[in-house]
């Protein structure tokens, strides 16, 4: 199977960044959201990004050009699937909205479209089974932001065919990103590592070990990671980290995952991160 036309289904700050680099590398793209406003903030971020990268020598102009002429907008599921090749799914981690999302892409993309779901946490196998074609379904795990980031997570599910797998590889190579084959547990490899990490970061936050800032200061010159846990939880959102770490301790069962009671307390003040303005840090 060639794939020529994509699909994404949600204009937010993921489904815009995947829209792009579809759009940058050659491939006919449809963003859709329900919300019209959003669609229209996306295309604005789309075109500023682009600019960027022909301001930093990254693109020709002419390829800012290509790829804005290769994309569309529309709040119309129905018909900004019908055509398409490849559907991602990039929509927020709820479960009874991806089950509506992808009983609507099943209904109405062709019957052989590939439907990848960019899901952080949840099960492609739980996914597929929303669906009569679980064995065309498959994840995408992209990283934020998309147009720099290169790995992408290729998770399969349970029904999810070698041949399903085997083109949305190859998509993720043409796209210049990385795939890494990652079997269906929950949180797959990224968060499964990560969340731990940022959970306990918080805890030692919670606990009085340091300050915040002397925490990430260890992890960035003692760890040499690039970002400390507790700014890298501000930028995903420490609701979406939240939510990632309850995934895991329900369908683990161990309570090496349970969520620290201050990453509770933040997520119900609304405190969530750099979304807005305050988390951990706090941000213009």
């Amino acid at each position: 199977m060639t794939v020529q036309t994509v699909a994404i289904v949600g204009a937010g700050t993921m489904g815009n960044g995947i829209a792009h680099v579809f759009a940058l590398h050659g491939y006919e793209t449809t963003l859709i959201d329900l919300d019209e406003p959003l669609l229209d903030e996306a295309r604005g971020t789309i075109e500023q990004n682009l600019t960027r990268q022909v301001e930093k020598d990254a693109i020709a102009p002419a390829d800012r050009a290509d790829a804005l002429d290769r994309l569309s907008f529309t709040p119309d599921t129905a018909s900004g699937v019908a055509v398409a090749d490849l559907v991602v799914e990039a929509v927020p981690e709820e479960r009874s909205l991806k089950a509506e999302v992808f009983g609507t892409l099943d209904e109405h993309a062709p019957d052989e479209a590939i439907l990848a779901s960019n899901t952080s946490s949840i099960s492609i196998t739980w996914i597929g089974s929303q669906t009569d074609r679980p064995d065309r379904v498959v994840g995408m795990h992209f990283f934020n932001p998309v147009p720099v980031m290169t790995l992408v997570e290729a998770v399969r599910g349970q029904r999810t065919s070698d041949a399903t797998y085997d083109v949305v590889a190859d998509v993720a190579d043409d796209l210049g990103k990385h795939p890494v084959e990652v079997d269906d547990y929950p949180g797959f490899v990224s968060n499964r590592v990560l969340m731990p990490m940022i959970n306990e970061a918080i805890f030692c936050v919670m606990e009085g070990v340091a300050e915040p800032d002397d925490i990430d200061t260890v992890m960035t010159l003692g760890m040499n990671h690039p970002m400390g846990p507790l700014t890298l939880a501000d930028f995903i959102g420490l609701d979406v980290c939240l939510h990632i770490l309850e995934v895991l301790h329900d369908e683990l069962g161990d309570d090496k995952y349970r969520p620290c009671p201050l990453l509770r307390r933040k997520v119900t003040a609304g405190q969530l991160g750099r979304k807005t303005g305050e988390g951990f840090f706090e941000y213009e």
